[in-house]
C-alpha cells in the first residue's frame, strides 16, 4: 500500500519550493540572453504580454488541478487527469508530466554541477589563470572534456562535481517533502535573494567604468532594457520567444508544480499562494537577473558586444564573458564565486523539483516507499546522465534540451489548459481555484483560461509545426557526423516515454484490481 502522503509544513515552505523550483539557471542566463538578443526593451513587451496571458493562467491551473489531485491520492500528471477526466485515455496523455521533468533533469543537473565547480575555481582563484577571452573559453572547453589544454587534461574534475552534484540532489529528495525539499528551500531562497541583491547593487553602481567611453554607462545599459524599440514589436521571433521563456521560468508544463501542489491540504490557498511564487520568480528574474547580467555586459563591451556574446550562446555569457568582467573588478574573484554560487543554489532548488514527480509517482502510483523510489530513480537518472556527459560536443544535450525543455512545455501546456477549461468544465474549474482562496481572481480570467490561452498556445503550436516541424524531424541543420547521437538522444525520450507508459498502465489494472475487491 502506498505511503501516506505528506504535506507541506507552512505556506510559506510551499511559496519558497515552488518559487524556488521556478528560480534556476534560466532566470540569470537564459532571460538576459533572450532579452539582449530581441532588442532588450522592445522583448519585455511581449514577455508581460506572455506572462499575463500565459503565465499566470497556467500557473492557477496546475496548482489547482494539482491540489485536486492530491486529495484523490495522485501526485502525477497520469493519475490527476485519469480523476478529472474520467476517461482513459488522459492517463497516458499525462505521461508527458512525468516524462518532462526526468528528461530535463538529466542534463540540467550536469549543468548545474559546473557552477559548483566554478564557484570552488572563482573563490580559490583559480579561474582566474584564464587571462583573456580565448583563455576562458578553454578553461570552459577544458573543465567540459571538449578539450585537453593547460587547464585540465580530462574530465576528472567535472565528473567529480557531477557526482557531488547528484548526491546533494537526492539526499533532499530522500529527506522527503518537509525535512528535505522544503527545508532546502527555507534556507536556498533567502540566500539566493540576499546574493542576488548584493550582485545588482555592485553591478549597478558601477557609473561610467570607462571614461573614454561615457556612452558605456549603466545609465544607457537600463535604457536599453527598458527602452523598447517599437519596429522589433513586429517581428514573430520575438514574440515566440517571450512565450518561450516565460514556459521556461515559470516551469508551467513540466508537470513540476503540480506534484508541489498536491502535497497541499484541500482547503488551502491556490490563488494567492500560486501569484506569490510566481512574482517572486518575476522579481528574481526580470528585477535581479535584468540588473546583473545586461547592465555588466553592456557597460564593458556595448550593446553590439553584449548581443554577440548572447548570441554565442548562454554558457559562454554566463561561464565566460561575466567572470572576465568580475575579474576587472577590485575583490573580482569575491563576485564571480557568488555569482556561481548564485547559480549553484538557483540551479538546485529548480533541480530537486524535477526528481519529485517521478518519485511521487512510483510512491504513489506504484506503492513503493518514497526512500525506495529515490533510490531507483537515482539509479535510472545516473546512467541516463552518462551519454549526456560523454557526448556533450556532439549535441545530445541540445536535443534533449530542445524537446524536454522547449516543445513538451508547450505541448503539455495546451494539454492542461483544455484539459482544465473544456473537459472538467471551467464552471468547475473556477470553484476549484476559488476554495480556500485568500484573494479574488477576476472573473474575466474565466474567459482567458478557456479561449484566450488555448488559442495563444495552438497557434504558436501550429506555427512552429509549419515551419519547423520537417526540419527538425529531417535534421535538416544538424551536421552528419552528429546525427547518430541526435538518434541516441531521441531513442532515450522513447525509451523513458514507452517505460512511464508502461508503468501507468501497470498501476490503472493494479487500482482497478484494488477497487473490485469485496
Amino acid at each position: 500500500m502506498p505511503e501516506r502522503r505528506e504535506h507541506w509544513g507552512s505556506k510559506l515552505g510551499v511559496i519558497l519550493a515552488v518559487a524556488g523550483s521556478a528560480v534556476g539557471l534560466g532566470n540569470f542566463l537564459r532571460f538576459p540572453s533572450q532579452a539582449t538578443l530581441n532588442g532588450g526593451g522592445a522583448f519585455m513587451i511581449p514577455y508581460f504580454v506572455a506572462f499575463l496571458l500565459l503565465g499566470i493562467p497556467l500557473m492557477w491551473v496546475e496548482w489547482t488541478i494539482g491540489r485536486l489531485g492530491g486529495q484523490h491520492g495522485h501526485g502525477t500528471a497520469p493519475g490527476m487527469f485519469d480523476a478529472i477526466a474520467r476517461r482513459r485515455l488522459w492517463k497516458y496523455v499525462g505521461t508527458i508530466g512525468v516524462l518532462g521533468p526526468l528528461m530535463i533533469l538529466v542534463y540540467y543537473m550536469y549543468i548545474e554541477s559546473w557552477t559548483l565547480g566554478y564557484t570552488w575555481f572563482a573563490f580559490t582563484g583559480e579561474l582566474f589563470t584564464a587571462t583573456d577571452q580565448d583563455a576562458m573559453k578553454a578553461f570552459l572547453q577544458g573543465y567540459q572534456g571538449v578539450a585537453r589544454n593547460e587547464f585540465f587534461d580530462g574530465m576528472g574534475t567535472a565528473y567529480g562535481f557531477f557526482l557531488i552534484a547528484f548526491v546533494v540532489n537526492f539526499y533532499f529528495i530522500y529527506r522527503g517533502v518537509q525535512g528535505g525539499v522544503e527545508k532546502l528551500s527555507r534556507w536556498a531562497m533567502p540566500a539566493l535573494l540576499l546574493i542576488g541583491i548584493l550582485l545588482a547593487i555592485r553591478v549597478l553602481t558601477l557609473g561610467t567604468p570607462d571614461p573614454a567611453h561615457p556612452e558605456l554607462s549603466i545609465r544607457n545599459a537600463l535604457g536599453f532594457v527598458w527602452n523598447p524599440d517599437f519596429g522589433a514589436l513586429g517581428q514573430a521571433k520575438v514574440w515566440l520567444a517571450a512565450a518561450g521563456q516565460i514556459f521556461f521560468t515559470l516551469s508551467v508544463g513540466i508537470g513540476v508544480i503540480l506534484t508541489y501542489a498536491s502535497f497541499l491540504k484541500q482547503n488551502d490557498d491556490v490563488a494567492l499562494s500560486g501569484l506569490t511564487a510566481a512574482s517572486t520568480n518575476e522579481f528574481c528574474e526580470v528585477i535581479l537577473g535584468g540588473s546583473v547580467v545586461i547592465p555588466a555586459a553592456f557597460v564593458f563591451l556595448g550593446a553590439v558586444g553584449a548581443q554577440d556574446v548572447a548570441a554565442s550562446g548562454m554558457f559562454n555569457l554566463g561561464f565566460v564573458t561575466m567572470p572576465m568582467i568580475f575579474a576587472k573588478l577590485p575583490l573580482g574573484f569575491l563576485f564571480a564565486g557568488l555569482w556561481f554560487l548564485l547559480l549553484f543554489i538557483a540551479g538546485i532548488t529548480s533541480s530537486v523539483s524535477l526528481i519529485l514527480p517521478a518519485v511521487t509517482f512510483l510512491s504513489d502510483e506504484l506503492g513503493i516507499s518514497r526512500r525506495r523510489a529515490t533510490i531507483l530513480l537515482a539509479l535510472v537518472t545516473f546512467v541516463a546522465c552518462q551519454p549526456v556527459i560523454f557526448f556533450l560536443s556532439h549535441g545530445f544535450l541540445d536535443e534533449l534540451d530542445f524537446w524536454a525543455g522547449t516543445f513538451f512545455l508547450v505541448l503539455f501546456g495546451t494539454i492542461e489548459i483544455i484539459l482544465f477549461g473544456w473537459v472538467f468544465g471551467i464552471d468547475k474549474a473556477w470553484r476549484e481555484l476559488e476554495v480556500g482562496a485568500l484573494i479574488r481572481v477576476p472573473d474575466f480570467y474565466k474567459h482567458i483560461i478557456k479561449y484566450v490561452t488555448p488559442i495563444y498556445l495552438l497557434a504558436m503550436l501550429g506555427v512552429w509545426g509549419y515551419q519547423q516541424f520537417l526540419p527538425v524531424i529531417l535534421m535538416e541543420n544538424v551536421a552528419p557526423a552528429d546525427r547518430p547521437y541526435i538518434w541516441g538522444a531521441r531513442g532515450l525520450i522513447i525509451m523513458l516515454w514507452v517505460a512511464v507508459g508502461i508503468l501507468v498502465h501497470v498501476s490503472w489494472r493494479r487500482r482497478g484490481r484494488r477497487e473490485a475487491r469485496p
